[in-house]
């Protein structure tokens, strides 16, 4: 019998996930495009920035990024490595405070202001509460990473992102679970008058029925769900202990492995 581990969500071999920073209103045009195409986006929001132009306003959030992820960005986008511990703890607990009172959710994700981090910072991110946090080394690869407190993504989408997604869609069949991971800031295609082309790659990528369009923590809990999985010695049993369903390959085929099931191969 081969086990594989090559699926995501319903037995999808790749996944595409977006992450743009900062909340200001051009995210409102953005969210727009990606309900149209159905993708799904994770937004790094400055809560402390909110009712200021050129941000969104409080009583917008819920409803401006609901079916997406609301993520920490800080209060105020300071860099984390110029600021004392408090100040550290402040920005990060206070913006994640805020967003769970807007949203009705936990928050559990982070883009790092600036890219800005070193191990300190990292270190200290599941104390508050932050199970991963996106830099801004672009690794132009499709891989998922080793430790999701430093998730660096596959591009920005300044980044030739139309041919990075040709590459995406014909990408090899032996690649085990390739992920798209495109990161920015909505501001930058109102900036750069470049609309255009965000809504051509998001038409190009959608409706993909071997990609799974899934937000950052979505990504993250599978993996680490699948990373968890439960095998006998003999690898005739596994048990998945998560509380969202995990699919594996048993003989080039997906199973489906139900949270709480304990499943004889």
């Amino acid at each position: 019998m081969n086990i594989s581990f090559d699926y995501y969500h319903d037995g999808k071999r790749k996944a595409l996930t977006m992450s743009y920073d900062d909340g200001q209103v051009f995210d409102r045009r953005l969210v727009e495009i990606f309900n149209k195409y159905g993708i799904k986006g994770t937004f790094n929001l400055n809560s402390g920035k909110f009712d200021t132009e050129p941000y969104v306003s409080k009583e917008e959030i819920k409803e401006l990024y609901r079916g997406h992820e609301v993520a920490v960005h800080s209060l105020n986008h300071p860099y984390l490595t110029l600021i004392p511990p408090e100040e550290l703890v402040y920005q990060i607990m206070e913006d994640r405070k805020n967003l769970e009172s807007l949203v009705g959710y936990h928050v559990r994700g982070m883009a790092y202001p600036y890219g800005d981090y070193n191990d300190i910072v990292l270190n200290s991110l599941t104390s508050f509460g932050i199970e991963y946090s996106r830099t801004v080394k672009s690794t132009k690869s499709f891989r998922i990473p080793n430790n999701f407190l430093e998730w660096h993504p596959t591009c920005h989408h300044d980044q030739n992102l139309l041919d990075k997604c040709k590459e995406f869609k014909n990408i090899s069949e032996w690649e085990q679970m390739p992920l798209f991971y495109v990161w920015g800031h909505s501001f930058e295609f109102e900036r750069n008058n470049n609309w255009r082309e965000i809504e051509e790659f998001c038409k190009m990528v959608a409706y993909d029925e071997s990609v799974w369009y899934a937000t950052n923590i979505e990504i993250m809990d599978y993996v680490v769900a699948m990373r968890n999985l439960k095998f006998s010695v003999d690898r005739k049993i596994v048990f998945n202990p998560s509380s969202i369903p995990v699919w594996i390959g048993v003989d080039g085929e997906a199973m489906k492995i139900n949270p709480g099931e304990r499943v004889y191969l």
